[in-house]
Parts: structure tokens; sequence; C-alpha cells
């Protein structure tokens, strides 16, 4: 059962509750890296972690397919040590794609996602000709805003068409800056009424698909109470393991850094308590930055 009606211990590293735990499903962006570069004490925490006989599934509302992200971390020097799989939102995306009705899509999201759609045999279409959205960002995350997409919000809606997000994610951090991602237009369509699917966190079909690799690599189903999911968003990674019923631990110096005054200075009890307060979902643990 989890701990999250009490106030979390911020811990100093993960060393301190390791051998509580058999698998760590731990986020990507804001955890692993700022979009930019790598968090080294991260990558090192999680091989420590491995080297004790841990399982790593790395679980990511990045909206493209594992095997994208394997070359992105490479590339921001992400450890190949510091995990044993990787499962995306991307990756839900193609199975739902795969395995649904639609046979024609529209694209709303920035060229770097292509590789999404590798593969598939749904065919791309114009709007109009579509039978469903499929949104993996903005086209131009670094000058648009979710107002920019109200006009084709309202052209999709008169078409009745489904918005199949593949990044729940309102915001994340690029280099300290935030930015809008697929969430957020999301976020819009549905309370414009429009039919609104998700593949990523918090909902369930992601965390299962994790939970399939790490049985793979334990030869047992994981245990639920020996799985701690790690992420620094309130909303997705804190939410979702509440959803499944794990222990979750909360990366201070992520997504929430400035309602928290890190961005200032060093963390207040008073404001850390706050926080915590006024969050729906509550985690079991709390740690500045990922560390062993």
């Amino acid at each position: 059962m989890t701990k999250t009606s009490q106030m979390p211990v911020i811990l100093g590293g993960i060393s301190s509750i390791a051998a509580q735990y058999d698998v760590i499903l731990c986020d990507i962006w804001g955890v692993l890296h700022n979009g930019v570069k790598a968090y080294a004490s991260a990558s090192e925490a999680l091989t420590h972690y491995r080297q004790q006989g841990g399982k790593v599934i790395l679980v990511s509302n990045a909206p493209r397919p594992a095997f994208d992200v394997v070359g992105l971390l490479d590339g921001m020097g992400v450890a190949r040590s510091a995990y044993d799989g990787i499962v995306t939102s991307g990756d839900v995306t193609r199975s739902m794609l795969s395995s649904g009705t639609w046979k024609r899509y529209y694209w709303l999201g920035p060229q770097r996602d292509g590789g999404l759609f590798q593969g598939l045999t749904i065919e791309q279409a114009s709007l109009n000709e579509a039978d469903v959205i499929v949104c993996t960002g903005l086209f131009d995350d670094a000058t648009e805003t979710p107002d920019d997409y109200r006009a084709f919000i309202e052209e999709a809606r008169a078409l009745n068409l489904p918005f199949l997000c593949a990044n729940p994610d309102i915001l994340v951090e690029r280099g300290g800056e935030l930015i809008y991602c697929a969430g957020a237009i999301a976020g819009l369509y549905e309370t414009s009424g429009g039919e609104t699917l998700y593949s990523g966190k918090p909902y369930r079909p992601i965390y299962h698909a994790a939970l399939d690799v790490a049985a793979s690599l334990l030869k047992r189903q994981p245990d639920l109470s020996r799985t701690l999911m790690v992420g620094d968003a309130i909303r997705t990674d804190v939410a979702g393991a509440n959803g499944m019923g794990c222990d979750s631990l909360f990366v201070l110096r992520g997504i929430h850094m400035h309602e928290l005054g890190l961005d200032k200075g060093a963390l207040s009890d008073g404001s850390f308590a706050e926080f915590i307060a006024r969050s729906a979902f509550k985690p079991t643990h709390a740690i500045d930055t990922l560390s062993w």
C-alpha cells in the first residue's frame, strides 16, 4: 500500500530506499536530462541500482518509438548502463493506430516526431479526409502557444474527429525554459467537447506495457508493492503511481522547480509543505535531483 497520505521525506539519495524495490519505472525528461544535457548523477544512481540487481524501465511521454529515444539519450550522454528497457507513449500510440479502425490520420506536430509513423500501414491525410487527429505536439513549440490552435480546434470539432494525444504532458523544461506539449492542445480539444484519447502517463496502458517488459526481465510478474515510479511531474508521474497503487519518488528540481522556488535558491520547509498540501496527488518520497 502506498504511503501517499503522509508528508514525503526528502531523501539525500535513493540508496536509502533501494532495497525496498525490485523495479524502478523512471521518467526521462526532467529526471535524466533537461532537454539539452544529461544529469550525470541520475545515470549513476540508476546504474548503481541495477548493479545491485534492480531492474529499470524508462517510461516516457515522448511521442516517439523507443528505438528513436535510445539515440537521443546517447546523444545527450545518458548512460546505457542506467536502464534495462524503454517504453514510450509513442509505442502505445503506434499500438493504438495499428489495432484501431482508422484508415487515415491527420498529423499535428513537429517533423522531428516522424518516426512515430514509421512502418505503419495507416495513411497520412488532410484534415478533411482524416479519420483521426494524431497530435505529437505543436508545429513550432519555440514560438507557438495552445491559443494559436483555437481555430484549428473549431474546424476539427466541426468534422467530429477523435483527437489522439501522443504526449499527455502539458509543459516540459528545455534548458531552463518551459515549452508546451501535445497535452496542452488536447486539453483544449477535450474542453471543447471533442473525443480525446491519451496514450501516455498517467494512463494505465503505458504502465502495463512497462510492467510487461519488467516481467520479461524478472521472469515473473512484478510486485507492485516493490515497484517505484520516479518522475518530476505531479499530474502524470505521481498521479500514475497513485492510480497503479505503486510508491513514487518525486524529483523536485524538474517541471515544478519554479513553483517550489528552487530557481531562486534552496527549498524551504514551508514552501514544500504548502506545495504538497495543494497537490491533488501525493508522492511517497521526494528528492532534489535523482542521485544515489
